[in-house]
């Protein structure tokens, strides 16, 4: 229920104006429009990798069928390669439902000490293929999930360096500052930036041939499990590429000195 209330005057008498608003119709609608979403799009996604199993199992069950006389001499060949087709497909589609159980089951954050410069250090060496680079930033110390954490910023890292590989030049840098107690950590690319946002966060969304559109959903999810947000625009210093910014509640940050 939404209650709204407004004051007005009426022969020069102050009134209330009281409203109460039943939104039970209006969720259950969201809710349905949701849930339609995400079964479009997991038909979809299972689809991709159902249709070409079916269709080489059936090929290669009709070069079967035939009488060993008269089989294509390339028939060994043609079932090595369907074979092989039919396990990179299974496999993408083992991958697809794991990413969707992440997404559905992940575990409410055990919180511990996590420091903040560690943290970034940590997943950045991770990252081989572009030049991953940690600005040097306020000590500070979250209370957080370290594992969760670095799920996190792993995904956006990665993001940051497969959208540097495909502008074909450029580097990663994580840098990150504390107001007031909040922790704001961004990491920014030199990709080609983003072309729109309109479905950045709609789970199994992605634009990679090997992507699972699971990363930037969970990653928001883990962000906002600790309080905080996560968003993805587009650089605001004029240059061409990406910022993911994570956003941490003041009572998950401190300054190192204060920690104990």
């Amino acid at each position: 229920m939404e209650l709204r209330r407004s004051q007005f005057r009426q022969r020069g008498l102050p009134h209330t104006l009281v409203v109460l608003t039943d939104l039970r119709r209006a969720l259950r609608e969201e809710e349905r429009l949701a849930w339609q979403r995400l079964v479009r799009v997991l038909g979809h996604e299972i689809n991709n990798s159902l249709a070409p199993i079916r269709s080489i199992a059936e090929h290669l069950r009709e070069q079967l069928a035939r009488p060993s006389n008269e089989r294509a001499s390339d028939l060994e060949e043609d079932l090595t390669g369907g074979l092989e087709v039919i396990a990179r497909r299974s496999a993408s589609l083992t991958r697809f439902l794991a990413a969707y159980a992440r997404l559905a089951r992940l575990p409410p954050p055990t919180f511990a000490s996590v420091e903040v410069a560690a943290w970034a250090g940590r997943v950045a060496a991770l990252e081989r293929r572009v030049r991953v680079i940690v600005e040097p930033g306020p000590d500070a110390v979250l209370q957080a999930d370290g594992d969760q954490l670095d799920q996190l910023l792993i995904n956006l890292v990665r993001n940051a360096a497969d959208a540097v590989l495909q502008a074909g030049a450029g580097e990663v840098r994580v840098r990150w500052r504390v107001d007031a107690g909040q922790l704001a950590l961004a990491v920014v690319d030199d990709g080609m930036g983003l072309a729109e946002t309109a479905n950045l966060f709609v789970p199994f969304f992605t634009t990679k041939p090997d992507g699972s559109g699971i990363g930037l959903v969970l990653a928001r999810q883990i962000a906002e499990a600790h309080g905080g947000a996560l968003s993805l625009t587009n650089r605001s210093d004029g240059r061409r590429g990406c910022e993911a910014c994570v956003t941490i509640g003041t009572s998950s940050a401190r300054p190192l000195s204060q920690s104990a």
